[in-house]
């Protein structure tokens, strides 16, 4: 959150989750209709990545990200749930991100 709020753009924590134990979405708004959610992951070697969700269909409309993020605030309660607003779409995160194919 701070590098985003370095950078110029705005953060805020949504829901604030589990400390120890809570996963993260974080959802990143362009402030012109479209968004970006991203969940992190372990990769096969072990390291923590963060999957862009909109290579499994969510978005780019930010009524549909936001629609999402509902849902997986109503399945996990333990959830964080963090929300960037940048007009150039960065996401600030410092691990790599993947796009997953569907399948």
């Amino acid at each position: 959150m701070r590098r985003a709020q370095v950078a110029g753009a705005s953060a805020f924590v949504l829901q604030r989750g589990e400390e120890s134990r809570g996963d993260v979405l974080l959802k990143v708004a362009d402030l012109q209709g479209h968004a970006r959610a991203y969940v992190p992951r372990t990769s096969m070697e072990g390291e923590r990545v963060f999957v862009d969700l909109e290579s499994q269909g969510v978005g780019p409309e930010e009524a549909d990200v936001d629609a999402y993020v509902a849902r997986a605030r109503d399945r996990d309660r333990d959830l964080w749930v963090v929300e960037i607003e940048d007009r150039e779409g960065r996401h600030f995160l410092t691990e790599p991100v993947e796009q997953l194919s569907q399948f």
